[in-house]
């Protein structure tokens, strides 16, 4: 199974899900929007990226601008502005077994399956 986390209104988000439908993919949806990761889900999934989580950041977002631009934030402060504002994370972001895969471009998630 792939655990999806999926903004049905971000195009590579749609287009991610589509790619892993046809790869016949049974696929959990996670709208991280209505449902965001616990700060433990989102540091294992930053680790399964292996990436710092400044990495996962959408920094052109309004919120992040508002709030964090020019900023020296530790990783967990960078965590807790994800869990805050949901809408800060990199999107999709595919998970299967103990592999992980951001969806740009969606081809990105064939890695893991």
């Amino acid at each position: 199974m792939t655990t999806l986390y999926h903004n049905p209104r971000c195009s590579k988000s749609r287009e991610t899900l589509q790619l892993l439908e046809e790869k016949g993919e049974k696929i959990e949806i996670i709208k991280y929007l209505e449902t965001p990761p616990s700060k433990e889900k989102l540091k294992r999934i930053i680790s399964l990226l292996n990436i710092k989580p400044i990495n996962l950041v959408r920094t052109k977002e309004k919120e992040w601008k508002e709030n964090f631009k020019d900023k020296n934030l530790s990783d967990d402060e960078i965590i807790d502005a994800m869990i805050s504002f949901p809408r800060l994370i990199e999107r999709p972001i595919a998970i299967k077994d103990d592999r992980a895969a951001v969806g740009r471009p969606p081809q990105n998630v064939l890695e893991i399956l």
